[in-house]
Order: C-alpha cells, then structure tokens, then sequence
C-alpha cells in the first residue's frame, strides 16, 4: 500500500488540498506543506493510541459508524459555501482524542516549520481530521479490517512501513511527547514519501524543495 502521503498527490487530494485551503484562506501550497508534514503525524498517533484493545476497538467502532468514507463521496458538496460547523467541530473532537496534550506541542512545531500561524493551522487540521478518518473508514472497509492487528497493519501500511517505520514512529512519539520541534517533521513526512517508492516524480513534485538541504 501507498503512504499517505500518495493521498494528497491523487486527484482527490487535489480536491482535499483546494478545499482546505479555500476554507482556512491560505494559500494551497502552505496548505500542502502542512497536510503533508500533518498528516503522518495524526495516523501515527492513531497507531499509537491503537497499542491498546480499548484505543483499537474505539477507532474501528468510528470507522465502521460516522466514519465510513461517506465524507470523501461528495466533497465539492462539503467544500461549497464553507465547511459546516458540525463537521469543523467533529474535527476538534478527532484532534483533541487523538492528540489530547499533545495539540499545542504538534501545531506550534508545524508553525514553527511553516511560518504559519497556530490558529491557522489548526482550522486546517480540524477540516481534515474527518477527511482522514473518512479516508481510514475506506480503507478499512476495502481490506475487511476486523481486528488490533488489522487496524495496526492498516495505519503502519499507510505510514509506509518497511525498514524505517520503527524509527518513523519513534520520531512522531517524541513530537507527540513534546520533546520535539520542527526539524522531526522534515524527518516524518521524508521517510512517509520514500517508502512510496518513487521519490522523483508526482508527489515528490508537488512537495517542491520542503525536503531539500
């Protein structure tokens, strides 16, 4: 399976992306910068929080209910007119249970990386918390996810897996424990992005030179 990261390289991503950025009125680049160093961090702390029966059997319950994909089936109709307050506010709550103390810690590294601002950011990730969530219920629905360790496969699958996830994960564990900055994010969504294969082309393009020295 793709990264994550090939998500936002697809045509749905593209959609994912303009909206988003339309919605916190920012610019679709820094908008792409942010999801793509965002976005392996939040499935990340879901694998995390996966590690106990009752982290796992919460998330498959979400994705089997309110979280099943039906989201991704009418985006332009969710983007049209600005996001609906109900599902900015089931973003907070997504964040909140999937980050808990480590909110602050994750937005001010990803401003500190972007020059954004926190509030920005975070308007961001509350659009695409239920985007991700509805990406997973898809996902899940498609490799007849039923266990733990099918929902841990599925996160580890999507984080690239590989000979570099144990160090991956143990990156987005010391962001999410406050003892990271910025710099751990290049390192995240770098090593999220050359587990996909192709390192030149596609979304290698449209991450630009974020990774470059």
């Amino acid at each position: 399976m793709s990264g994550i990261l090939e998500l936002l390289n697809s045509d749905l991503g593209k959609i994912i992306i303009n909206g988003v950025a339309g919605q916190s009125g920012q610019s679709t680049d820094k908008t792409s910068s942010v999801l793509t160093m965002a976005l392996p961090v939040l499935i990340g702390a879901m694998k995390r929080n996966t590690a106990s029966p009752e982290g796992a059997a919460g998330l498959m319950g979400a994705l089997s209910g309110k979280h099943d994909g039906s989201i991704l089936d009418n985006l332009g109709g969710l983007f049209e007119g600005g996001v609906d307050q109900s599902v900015m506010d089931d973003g907070a709550g997504i964040l909140g249970h999937v980050l808990g103390g480590s909110q602050n810690n994750v937005t001010n590294a990803l401003s500190q990386k972007t020059g954004m601002d926190s509030g920005a950011i975070m308007e961001i990730l509350k659009v695409a918390a239920p985007l991700v969530m509805g990406y997973l219920g898809k996902q899940s629905k498609q490799q007849n996810v039923a266990d733990s360790n099918g929902i841990g496969n599925l996160l580890g699958g999507l984080l690239g897996g590989g000979d570099t996830a144990p160090k991956q994960q143990s990156l987005i564990e010391s962001l999410l424990d406050g003892d990271g900055d910025g710099s751990i994010l290049d390192d995240v969504a770098g090593m999220v992005l050359n587990s996909g294969g192709d390192k030149k082309g596609g979304l290698g393009g449209l991450l630009g030179g974020l990774f470059g020295k």
